[in-house]
């Protein structure tokens, strides 16, 4: 078959590898239909998450169950299923407390309690040997585990687009919200205007706040944000973000402020050397700019990628406001069925954010937009 496979950094490859296999009685082979790239895959194709081998990347995607293990009950072949991103079996201490990023089970090689470099939590489709090195979906087939907990059967009304992003991007959005506990009203910042970044803005609103605003640094991302978000947004390369965002709340600060960058935001030469010095992984920028555009008392969630240590971690100032922090993968297995009634009933729109529709043959070059932020890209979505 063919398969998008990272062989090092910033090379990426659709090579012809060996077609999956059932390698456990609750597995799944599915025929993909949809895939696409985000924002997490870059951190791999960057260098920044390592993998040695060459491996088959890809976490948000979607199909038809083409071979069936001999113990999955729910599905059989032909179903139309969406699938989420992390791997999980349902039975451990972490997935019967909604939290299958954890899962005790996916990542045996991995897993452990510290979450350093070296003890990691559950399986990720695609993400690297650190998260159970399964190949992942940006292929024509894919092997699905634990077939019974995952997969999601999808009406043949609803187009793949429509749901496609139930995967990850949407639940992960919906995740920086739900974690703040809205009550109403409230002001919301979402620092990072790509996929995950509208799609929390489209959160908050279905979740009753009162303001949204989407800040970023290209003004095609802004744009998309209006667009489809219906957010107001700031250049935080033009306008002083946090100044404006105390001026609008009446010098408070936000209720509520997301990190939807992580760990890769824009750097000078400056805080580059600086990193490299330090041995950090990317900059920390968003995350102190959440914090200082939150207001007291109020929360930031975090759902940009971190992967090292950083040693400026402005302890004093999270304690001095009472901030709430909430991070981590989302627990898509949790919000899923939530998520894809909303679609059903036509309360949110998911595909909007959609600036490219390629073919798989296309997907280094698909890569590479993405990251260079080359055709207005915003989101890539693959067929294989």
């Amino acid at each position: 078959m063919k398969a998008l496979v990272f062989h090092s950094s910033k090379k990426v490859q659709v090579d012809h590898v060996p077609d999956p296999k059932i390698e456990d009685e609750n597995d799944v082979i599915l025929k993909v239909t949809s895939t696409a790239i985000c924002g997490s895959d870059l951190h791999i194709y960057n260098g920044f998450i390592p993998q040695k081998k060459p491996m088959v990347l890809g976490h948000e995607f979607m199909g038809i169950v083409e071979e069936v293990g001999k113990n999955v009950k729910n599905l059989k072949k032909g179903d139309r299923v969406v699938v989420p991103f992390p791997i999980a079996c349902g039975q451990c201490f972490f997935c019967h407390h909604s939290l299958p990023g954890h899962c005790e089970n996916s990542n045996p090689e991995m897993y452990g309690p510290e979450g350093d470099e070296k003890e990691k939590g559950g399986a990720l489709f695609g993400y690297t040997d650190l998260y159970g090195g399964y190949s992942g979906g940006q292929a024509e087939y894919v092997r699905v585990p634990y077939a019974d907990v995952g997969p999601r059967k999808i009406d043949d009304d609803l187009s793949d687009e429509e749901v496609l992003f139930l995967t990850d991007i949407f639940p992960t959005g919906w995740s920086g919200i739900d974690w703040a506990r809205l009550k109403g009203g409230e002001t919301v910042v979402v620092f990072g205007c790509g996929p995950v970044g509208i799609m929390a803005q489209k959160a908050a609103w279905l979740n009753g706040a009162g303001r949204v605003i989407g800040i970023d640094i290209l003004d095609y991302r802004l744009e998309m944000a209006k667009k489809t978000a219906n957010s107001e947004t700031f250049n935080y390369n033009q306008d002083d973000v946090i100044k404006m965002i105390r001026n609008i709340t009446e010098g408070r600060g936000a209720d509520v402020c997301v990190d939807a960058v992580g760990m890769e935001a824009d750097r000078t030469i400056y805080e580059k050397t600086k990193g490299a010095i330090k041995q950090e992984g990317g900059t920390m920028k968003v995350l102190t700019n959440c914090l200082s555009a939150v207001r007291r008392g109020g929360t930031v969630s975090i759902l940009g990628v971190y992967a090292t240590k950083f040693s400026d971690f402005p302890l004093g100032q999270i304690f001095d406001k009472g901030i709430t922090i909430r991070s981590g993968q989302a627990p898509v297995h949790h919000y899923i069925d939530t998520l894809l009634k909303l679609v059903k009933e036509k309360k949110v729109v998911l595909h909007d954010i959609i600036s490219h529709k390629l073919p798989l043959d296309k997907a280094s070059h698909a890569y590479k937009i993405f990251n260079d932020k080359d055709e207005e890209c915003v989101k890539v979505v693959l067929k294989p």
